[in-house]
C-alpha cells in the first residue's frame, strides 16, 4: 500500500495495527474550512487561477455539511441517552421497574444508532480531511497570472548579460570538475545509485565554504538551528509536501520517518503546537542540512553533474510572522538571498511566479536563477516564499497579540540562502580563467583555507 493511502486508512480508523485510529496526528486543514462556508467564489477564484478543478470546493462544501448533520444528530441522541440514563435512576427510586425497563430498552436502541452516526460523521470527517489536504494555498492577488513557468515574470535581470562570456567559461562544471578533481561522479554513483554526487578535495571545500558563508551572513539576525533531517510524518504534512510530494520524498517505512527535502519541514514545526508571544515576532531562524529528492517526475531531464541530483546541502533561512510584518519580511528574505549571489559574482535573474507555477503551499514566490555560462542556462537555485498562514494553520502555529484578546494564526515565509549544487555550478563556469583555472571569489577564501585559485 502507498505510504500515504497507508496513512489516510489509519486516520480513518481501519487499519488494524491501529483500529481508534491516528489521533496524536493534528489533521487541520491548510485552508480554514470555515472559508469554504462564508467565501466560495473567492476560493474558486484562486484555485481558478492556479488551474485547479474547482469543483472541489462544492464537494468540501457538502462533505462539511454532512459532517456537520451527522454530528449533530449524534450529540442530539447522546444527550437523550443521558436524559434517559437520569430518568431510568429515578424510575427505579421511584418503584417503578416496568417502565425503567421500556426506558433502558430505548437506550440500548439509541446507543446503537449513536455508534453508527458515530462511525459515520468519523468516516465523512476523514475524507473531508484527505480533500482539504490536497488543495493548495490560494495566490497572493499580486501573484501575476499564468499557467506554467512560461508566464513567470522576469522582474530583472543583475550582473554580465548571459551573451558577454567569454568562450573559456562556455565548459560545463562536470567537466571542469574532473579535470581539477573537484567532482567524482563515477563513484558517487557506485556508492549510492544515479544522480548521488560526490564532491572531493577543494570541490568539497567548496560546498563547505558556501554553506558556511550563508550562515555566517544571516547570523546578524537568524537563530542557527541544526534539526534533525528525518522527521515524522505530521512535520512533513504541516508544511504541505505530504501528501502532495509524496513519490519525491525518501521514506523509511520500518521507522515511519522522512527524510528531510528541505530544512523548511523541520524549522516550521519547531513551533507547531505552540502559542507564540506576538512581542516576539517575527522569530527568525536559520539552518545548513543535507536535504534529500527523489525526483521521481523528472528521470531522464537535466541528469548530467549537478544540475538534478538526490542529496545536496542548503542553508535555509525561514520566519514565523504576523499578517502585517510578512510583506516586508518576504522582501528581506529575498534581499539576503540576492546579496550572497551577488557577492559570488553570480549573473542571476529575479523572476515572480505566476498562479499557475506556485508551489502548492506558497501565496507568493519570488525565484532566483543564477546563470551558469558552461551549460548556458539559467539554473533555479532560490526560491523565497510567503505561505501566508497556509503552514502555521496545518502545524497549528499561532501567537498573542501584544494588544485584544484571544489567538491568530502565524504566517510563515521562507527562502533558500544558498543552495550548493547549482550555484557551485555557476560559480565555477562563471569564474573559470583563459587558462583553465578557476578564481575563488573573494568572499570565500577565508573559507577556503586561503586558496585562491584552483588549478594552479
Amino acid at each position: 500500500m502507498p505510504a500515504w493511502d497507508a496513512i489516510a486508512a489509519v486516520c480513518r480508523g481501519d487499519n488494524p495495527e491501529r483500529p481508534g485510529g491516528w489521533g496524536e496526528l493534528p489533521w487541520r486543514p491548510m485552508l480554514d474550512v470555515r472559508r469554504f462556508r462564508s467565501e466560495p467564489d473567492i476560493i474558486r477564484a484562486g484555485l481558478a487561477r492556479r488551474g485547479e478543478d474547482v469543483s472541489v470546493v462544492d464537494e468540501v462544501i457538502d462533505l462539511d455539511a454532512e459532517v456537520r448533520r451527522l454530528s449533530a444528530s449524534r450529540d442530539d441522541i447522546r444527550a437523550r441517552v443521558r436524559t434517559i440514563s437520569h430518568e431510568v435512576g429515578q424510575l427505579h427510586r421511584d418503584g417503578r421497574k416496568e417502565e425503567a425497563t421500556e426506558l433502558q430498552a430505548e437506550s440500548r436502541a439509541l446507543g446503537d444508532e449513536e455508534k453508527r452516526l458515530d462511525h459515520a460523521a468519523d468516516e465523512a470527517a476523514a475524507t473531508l480531511r484527505d480533500r482539504l489536504l490536497r488543495i493548495p494555498n490560494l495566490p497572493s492577488g499580486d501573484a501575476p497570472d499564468g499557467a506554467s513557468e512560461h508566464d513567470n515574470v522576469v522582474v530583472r535581470v543583475e550582473g554580465a548579460a548571459a551573451q558577454s562570456f567569454e568562450d573559456h567559461q562556455r565548459v560545463p562544471h562536470w567537466e571542469i570538475g574532473e579535470q581539477f578533481g573537484l567532482l567524482d561522479l563515477e563513484r558517487g554513483a557506485k556508492l549510492s545509485g544515479s544522480m548521488f554526487v560526490m564532491y572531493r578535495g577543494l570541490g568539497a571545500a567548496l560546498v563547505r565554504a558556501l554553506c558556511q558563508l550563508a550562515l555566517d551572513r544571516n547570523a546578524d539576525l537568524y537563530e542557527e538551528i541544526r534539526p534533525p533531517t528525518l522527521v515524522r510524518t505530521e512535520t512533513m504534512v504541516a508544511t504541505g509536501h505530504l501528501p502532495k510530494f509524496e513519490e519525491d520524498a525518501y521514506h523509511l517505512e520500518r521507522d515511519d520517518l522522512w527524510a528531510i527535502p528541505t530544512a523548511e519541514v523541520p524549522l516550521t514545526s519547531l513551533a507547531r503546537d505552540e502559542i507564540l508571544d506576538g512581542a516576539t515576532l517575527p522569530k527568525r531562524l536559520m539552518a545548513h542540512t543535507s536535504c534529500f529528492r527523489r525526483e521521481a517526475g523528472s528521470a531522464g531531464k537535466d541528469t548530467r553533474g549537478l544540475l538534478r541530483v538526490h542529496e545536496f546541502d542548503k542553508v535555509e533561512i525561514l520566519a514565523y510572522a504576523t499578517p502585517d510584518q510578512a510583506s516586508e519580511l518576504h522582501s528581506e528574505l529575498l534581499a539576503r538571498a540576492e546579496g550572497l549571489l551577488a557577492d559570488l559574482g553570480l549573473s542571476y535573474r529575479v523572476l515572480d511566479l505566476c498562479a499557475g507555477d506556485l508551489g502548492a503551499s506558497a501565496a507568493r514566490t519570488f525565484d532566483l536563477e543564477a546563470y551558469a555560462p558552461g551549460v548556458d542556462r539559467y539554473l533555479e537555485c532560490s526560491s523565497v516564499s510567503w505561505f501566508s498562514d497556509y503552514q502555521a494553520r496545518r502545524a497549528n502555529v499561532r501567537y498573542r497579540p501584544t494588544e485584544g484578546t484571544g489567538t491568530q494564526v502565524c504566517h510563515t515565509l521562507n527562502g533558500s540562502a544558498l543552495a550548493v549544487p547549482r550555484v557551485w555550478a555557476a560559480l565555477v563556469e562563471t569564474h573559470r580563467l583563459p587558462d583553465g583555472s578557476v578564481s575563488v571569489p573573494e568572499v570565500l577564501r577565508p573559507y577556503m583555507r586561503g586558496v585562491e585559485r584552483i588549478g594552479d
